[in-house]
């Protein structure tokens, strides 16, 4: 991503010289499908992504009870996020060449058999939290996979005009799960403990796999990748993983959106990895002031994600996503100074946007890079997001637990300052972190209307049918 973006000879002549299929002939050839089929996959990933915030849900408060520690918390999303980055571009190639239903298959059965084995050594009370990091890592790498192929199949389920739509439904998945999940866990662990609770979820795995048998799902024509002897094959090796991030660079638009993105990410991601922990610190652990806030923050993201299918996002996309960055940041920023009732107003207002956000984001995406291209750009795009998250939810953490959480206790100028802001106590640390993330992103969102390539985006790169 440290080329002259100007020089876009590598990624057209590998397109043309390297693939035999041209993409209009590909587009042609594809038989989109009506769109029950879609929202017979999104009905099946709404129950599963039920059983996961369960999952999570406890394990949140499993890994808080035993360390009472802002760090060890986000640790379950760095050690699902980082063997991500390693296998990111991997999944970029499968996704391209293996069916994806298979695909889906077999990281769905995976994931669920992983997360259930979280139960069975809390059930014989052998769970650490070293256990916890490992398993999610595993279940990191299927997960991208998953969420990879799923990313690729919209263009081939749906017409353009329903891109922001579908991409929406998608986004919904997530926060519904976070209306009902937090009160399902929050009643379910003290009784029937992660082994209950993870059974729980291995059924809504279940439903999830049966959607996938039930439907038809279209995959691209595979291309044929130049076999020629005198292209070494470590070199076509190279070519096939570097692919994504070239043809990114080569695209100056989208190299745009994804520095956009990326900016807004690593602030929203410490975010998400703070909020959590910062409630439980100022609220002495209470599981049911958390729950109703991860159950605001769902609600918001419904809301948002409804609305969005219903209106169908701006004309211009770009703009979706810059106004939802700068909205998400002035809600956050109740949370840093709020009592209960205003971060729970706040989590929903910030997710209100996050449909918006993402949903357009991806529309353009969707449009721009052809299906056949998906995987291996789409898993470029992921991998840049994944280390940005992964850095993000380790920072936040550190923060936290070793800069802000401390000032604040030290009863100095930054005490006398900043309590009648943030209040005293634990947790007021975090809490000045989380204004202080809210009001940068804020200013990502304001300085993304002053670059015209990531401004106008949609109209200096054409849609891939026009190539």
């Amino acid at each position: 991503m440290g080329c002259e973006h100007s020089d876009r000879t590598c990624c057209e002549q590998y397109l043309k010289f390297n693939f035999s299929v041209t993409r209009n002939t590909l587009v042609d050839a594809l038989n989109p499908i009506p769109m029950r089929t879609f929202i017979i996959l999104w009905l099946g990933q709404l129950a599963s992504s039920i059983g996961s915030s369960m999952t999570y849900f406890a394990l949140t408060l499993w890994i808080w009870q035993q360390t009472q520690s802002a760090t060890a918390i986000a640790l379950i999303l760095v050690f699902y996020q980082l063997p991500q980055v390693a296998i990111s571009v991997l999944s970029g190639i499968l996704v391209d060449r293996v069916s994806r239903k298979s695909l889906l298959i077999v990281s769905d059965t995976a994931s669920a058999c992983c997360t259930f084995s979280v139960g069975i050594l809390a059930a014989t009370q052998v769970l650490q939290t070293w256990h916890i990091y490992f398993i999610a890592a595993i279940i990191g790498c299927f997960g991208n996979i998953q969420a990879l192929t799923y990313s690729t199949m919209i263009p081939l389920l749906v017409s353009k005009q329903h891109y922001t739509r579908a991409s929406s439904m998608g986004a919904m998945v997530g926060y519904a799960a976070g209306i009902l999940s937090p009160a399902f866990a929050g009643v379910l662990y003290p009784k029937i403990g992660l082994l209950g609770i993870t059974a729980i979820d291995m059924g809504t795995f279940a439903i999830a796999v049966f959607t996938l048998l039930i439907v038809p799902i279209p995959q691209t024509l595979r291309v044929e990748i130049d076999k020629s002897p005198e292209v070494k094959t470590g070199k076509r090796i190279w070519q096939e993983a570097t692919f994504g991030l070239r043809y990114i660079a080569s695209q100056r638009s989208l190299f745009s959106m994804a520095i956009a993105m990326s900016s807004f990410a690593f602030l929203n991601q410490i975010s998400e990895t703070l909020y959590q922990p910062m409630i439980l610190a100022r609220t002495d652990g209470n599981s049911q002031i958390l729950g109703t806030v991860v159950a605001a923050s769902g609600v918001g993201g419904v809301v948002g994600g409804i609305l969005l299918s219903i209106w169908g996002g701006f004309h211009r996309r770009i703009f979706g996503m810059l106004f939802g960055f700068i909205g998400a940041g002035l809600s956050n920023l109740g949370l840093g100074i709020g009592l209960p009732v205003i971060w729970a107003i706040a989590r929903f207002a910030a997710s209100l946007h996050s449909p918006l956000i993402f949903s357009s984001y991806m529309a353009v995406w969707y449009a721009k890079v052809a299906p056949d291209l998906q995987g291996r750009v789409f898993a470029a795009d992921y991998l840049i997001g994944l280390v940005i998250e992964s850095t993000a939810s380790l920072t936040a953490g550190l923060l936290a637990d070793q800069v802000f959480e401390p000032a604040m206790r030290s009863g100095g100028w930054v005490f006398s300052l900043l309590t009648p802001l943030v209040g005293a106590g634990a947790g007021s640390g975090i809490a000045l972190l989380y204004i202080l993330n809210s009001c940068c992103m804020v200013l990502v969102g304001i300085a993304s209307f002053k670059v015209r390539r990531l401004r106008d985006a949609e109209a200096l790169m054409p849609d891939y049918e026009a190539t």
